[in-house]
């Protein structure tokens, strides 16, 4: 428990920086096992966001563990806290009015759930990137499957450890074998259009 510690309001707000960006905050969360292509993504529909003048930025799941998770491991409870701490970081940057793309196996639905309460209403876009496991071991772009079908990786999604699907995310993008890259990256700028007001042309 926190104990003498206080939140202290401030002059400035969520709606003047927003008001000051020229376009709302919000929460791209992309979630998917490992290699479906979560960053791949992320990173084009930054990129066509950024050309039109959005304030973004991205979380990616390796990045994070260089410094700021970089004392966490695999388990489920690191995972946690893992999703956890990017959770609150990402909140923090959807108070600063800006758009953040956060990509992340989080294989848990409580985790995501947890990081969802912590936004403002409609403001956290859950992104299921949707590839079979065959697709993922396929790509393998880090080699990480060949070490978990090994046993030299423990805890690893979609081998040893659980994935567990969205119920009720707010996109889904199929990302399989022959996936359009650029056509998912239109249904995610599309909704950002039309449901968070966020224009990308």
């Amino acid at each position: 428990m926190t104990r003498n510690v206080y939140w202290h309001d401030t002059k400035v707000d969520r709606e003047l920086r927003e008001k000051l960006n020229g376009h709302p905050g919000a929460c791209l969360w992309f979630t998917g096992l490992s290699g479906s292509g979560k960053s791949s993504l992320a990173a084009e529909v930054e990129y066509a966001l950024h050309q039109n003048k959005i304030r973004t930025y991205l979380l990616d799941g390796d990045n994070v563990r260089h410094g700021l998770n970089k004392d966490l491991g695999f388990t489920e409870e690191e995972r946690n806290e893992n999703i956890r701490r990017v959770g609150e970081v990402a909140a923090l940057m959807v108070d600063a009015g800006l758009v953040v793309l956060a990509t992340f196996i989080s294989p848990y639905r409580n985790d995501r759930e947890a990081v969802r309460r912590l936004m403002p209403e409609d403001r956290f876009i859950e992104v299921f990137v949707d590839s079979d496991l065959e697709a993922c071991e396929a790509r393998d772009p880090k080699g990480l499957y060949k070490k978990a079908r090994r046993g030299e990786i423990a805890d690893f999604t979609g081998i040893t450890a659980p994935y567990e699907k969205p119920e009720r995310p707010e996109l889904t993008v199929f990302n399989g074998s022959g996936a359009d890259l650029q056509k998912n990256v239109r249904t995610i700028l599309a909704y950002l259009e039309k449901e968070v007001f966020i224009t990308s042309s």
